[in-house]
């Protein structure tokens, strides 16, 4: 037992490390920090696969089920101003998944100043973006450095060859 629990406090501690580690995504192929020069312009297969998978209707489910807990959870503790840094970040994203569908956003969180960054298909779905980040309890500022990016074609993304 002894041996057992320095083991299973690091791996608890590990795992903390790991998990706090990551901004929150909407998609895997969401850039991997609010930074402007990380944002690139989808393909139509990528936005394709990302729609499928933010209007199925489980992952709609499980996304409402989250923002519903989340809500819950924050209100029974007194709504708190102020929030962890992750869970601003988890709750703004799965708002935006929920609601900008074909989106590739980045979500990162500091003292309740949250960054957005990443591409939208439309300008609509850009204005939607700071109205849905305040609707979370914590959110005191929004920066949004999300761009209208339209799909390109599959191809267009493909890179040039020499030989020609």
């Amino acid at each position: 037992m002894k041996k057992l629990t320095p083991f299973l406090i690091s791996g608890i501690l590990l795992l903390g490390v790991a998990a706090c580690d990551n901004t929150a995504k909407t998609s895997a192929n969401a850039p991997n920090s609010t930074q402007q020069e990380d944002i690139k312009t989808p393909d139509t297969k990528t936005v394709q696969n990302n729609q499928d998978d933010a209007t199925s209707e489980t992952r709609r489910a499980q996304a409402n089920s989250d923002i519903r807990a989340r809500e819950q959870r924050n209100n029974v503790t007194g709504g708190d101003a102020k929030r962890a840094d992750g869970d601003l970040e988890s709750e703004v994203r799965s708002k935006l998944e929920v609601n900008i569908t074909g989106g590739q956003l980045t979500v990162a969180a500091k003292d309740g100043a949250v960054t957005i960054s990443g591409t939208v298909p439309n300008e609509k779905d850009l204005g939607k973006i700071e109205p849905l980040a305040k609707e979370i309890k914590g959110v005191n500022s929004v920066t949004n450095k999300a761009v209208v990016a339209a799909a390109v074609p599959s191809d267009s993304n493909q890179p040039k060859s020499n030989n020609q």
